[in-house]
């Protein structure tokens, strides 16, 4: 008898910008949310608001989502992680992506190469230094000590501990990396309906280091929004793409386009595009379909929006990072109510394997 897939959970992204902020996290906490996602771009960083967040909550997830890699050294980010696993109890996740070469060469002075290969010498060197050895890295992005140097390897002063890392990938390489060595997914762009455009990839790199995709928590992040209006709230959140489609990456590089392209959207994301970068971006936004908002999001009455929980169930889908508009009271009440249709699912499921194996 094989096991029952794991439960959905509910996870929320939001932002800390002042002590009041703090306040919407403690009550999702109370609510049922498993984890809090912090993003960095170029305001303020991962890390601060989620040490400030270790020390007003008591048992919700502390997840960077993401940390920009190259933004630090490795060992900076060992630093970091170890210092925030020991303020928060054990509760912090290590969520760490590549950026883009407009953040990396633009903000941080970084040449964006190799990426792929640069988050493979950040996670075996975080691991390392957590791990409590003494660093020594000869990577094709990282070579610690550096050759010909005065440096030495060194061990952290910290005792070990274990970091999860979760990784933000779209591309097939590193989708299959975040398969062989993450604990963790953050998907972007992703589409029940077209789960194998990422999974098979993830699947692939799990087989190289002898695990299965269910040992790997799935995140997919989704604008959640209760409403009869599904075709307005459906042509907004697809209009939002925009920006995605037209001004993340290059003519020649974007990755959320690609990933769009394996889910069989490639001349419409084309499309958008070119109309973006020739400065026509209404034009651009309503050239988005309207089936991206849809299908990438959790839109409509609370009967859609729980058949829709049900296909990300199906897919395998893990956790669910819900990013909410509005008030505060009206994301609370927009949260307790996804929470209880997860639960809902959950016990679908739950029933449904009980039946099978009865």
């Amino acid at each position: 008898m094989s096991d029952p897939a794991p439960a959905l959970r509910v996870a929320i992204a939001t932002s800390i910008h002042e002590p009041s902020d703090a306040e919407f996290v403690i009550e999702a906490e109370r609510i049922g949310v498993s984890s809090v996602f912090i993003a960095e771009a170029w305001g303020t960083d991962a890390l601060t608001p989620l040490a400030y967040l270790a020390a007003r909550t008591t048992t919700i997830g502390l997840a960077t989502g993401i940390i920009q890699i190259g933004a630090r050294t490795p060992a900076m980010l060992a630093m970091s992680a170890m210092t925030m696993q020991g303020l928060s109890g054990g509760r912090f996740v290590l969520g760490l992506g590549t950026s883009g070469p407009q953040v990396m060469e633009g903000w941080h002075g970084v040449r964006f190469r190799s990426p792929v290969t640069a988050t493979r010498d950040t996670i075996e060197i975080v691991r390392q230094v957590a791990r409590g050895e003494r660093l020594s890295h000869h990577g094709k992005v990282y070579e610690l000590p550096l050759p010909d140097s005065s440096g030495r390897a060194i061990r952290s002063m910290l005792a070990p501990v274990e970091i999860p890392i979760y990784v933000a990938a779209l591309g097939p390489r590193n989708l299959e990396l975040t398969g062989e060595l993450a604990n963790g997914w953050i998907g972007n762009a992703f589409m029940p309906e077209h789960a194998d455009a990422f999974l098979s990839h993830l699947r692939a790199g799990a087989a190289l280091s002898g695990r299965s995709l269910t040992e790997i928590d799935l995140v997919i992040p989704v604008s959640v929004e209760f409403t009869d209006d599904v075709d307005e709230a459906a042509r907004r959140h697809a209009g939002g793409y925009a920006f995605t489609i037209g001004a993340m990456g290059s003519k020649h590089q974007n990755f959320y386009n690609a990933a769009f392209e394996r889910q069989g959207f490639g001349d419409d994301v084309n499309a958008v595009q070119d109309l973006w970068l020739a400065g026509r971006r209404e034009e651009a936004a309503q050239r988005v379909p309207t089936e991206i908002g849809v299908r990438t999001n959790l839109l409509g009455p609370a009967a859609m929006v729980k058949e829709r929980l049900r296909r990300y169930r199906a897919a395998g889908i893990t956790t669910l990072q819900a990013k909410i508009a509005g008030k505060t009271s009206l994301q609370l009440d927009t949260i307790a109510q996804l929470v209880e249709l997860v639960r809902e699912v959950n016990d679908e499921k739950i029933s449904t394997d009980a039946e099978r194996t009865s």
